[in-house]
Order: structure tokens, then C-alpha cells, then sequence
């Protein structure tokens, strides 16, 4: 099955008086149905020259911004295949914990 990676946006700082958002608090999930991981960030915003009112703002928009303050498709890129690293290293395990005296009854 594909990975499906979901991008959110779970808080959002800003000015009261005029409603500029300065941060963005993010998350990004990623599973193949089977398997999940996940990765959570903040990223500053530069006051824009046109603020869009607070009520306005939609997920959709602020997950723009976010990848865009990131440094656009690469980053993205980058943050999503260590997530699917993580989802590769659960069907797959490369390292594992025990000793081998253990007995079984």
C-alpha cells in the first residue's frame, strides 16, 4: 500500500490587535496502513505587506505557508522520506533488543 502523508496545522500564534499570524505549529503524519510515524514543527512567518483576517485563514492556506517558510518541494520532500525511513525501519527492523540466553519454556 502507498504511504499516505497528512499535513496539519495544530496551533497558530498571532497579534491580537491586527491578527498577524507569526507562527505555525505543525504536524505531519505518515502510514501505509499498517504502520505510522510522525513529526512535529514550528516555523516563523514574516509579517506579510496584505494580512488576510484571522477568521479567513483556512488549514489549507497555513500548510501553504509552512511549506513554503520550509524551503518549498525539497524540504517537503526531505521530511516526508525520513518519515517513510521510520515506516521502512517498523515492516523491516534493522536493529532489535534481547539477549541470547533466554530461555524458552
Amino acid at each position: 500500500m502507498a504511504t499516505i502523508f497528512t499535513w496539519q496545522i495544530s496551533q497558530l500564534e498571532r497579534e491580537t490587535l491586527d491578527g498577524y499570524v507569526f507562527t505555525a505549529h505543525y504536524t505531519v503524519d505518515a502510514t501505509d496502513g499498517v504502520y505510522r510515524a510522525g513529526a512535529y514543527g514550528s516555523i516563523g512567518f514574516e509579517r506579510p505587506d496584505n494580512l488576510i483576517p484571522f477568521a479567513d485563514l483556512t488549514e489549507e492556506l497555513v500548510i501553504g505557508w509552512v511549506k513554503k517558510a520550509l524551503g518549498g518541494d525539497e524540504k517537503v520532500a526531505e521530511i516526508e522520506a525520513a518519515l517513510q525511513s521510520q515506516l521502512d525501519e517498523q515492516a523491516h527492523p534493522t536493529k532489535a533488543t534481547g539477549v541470547p540466553w533466554t530461555a524458552s519454556s
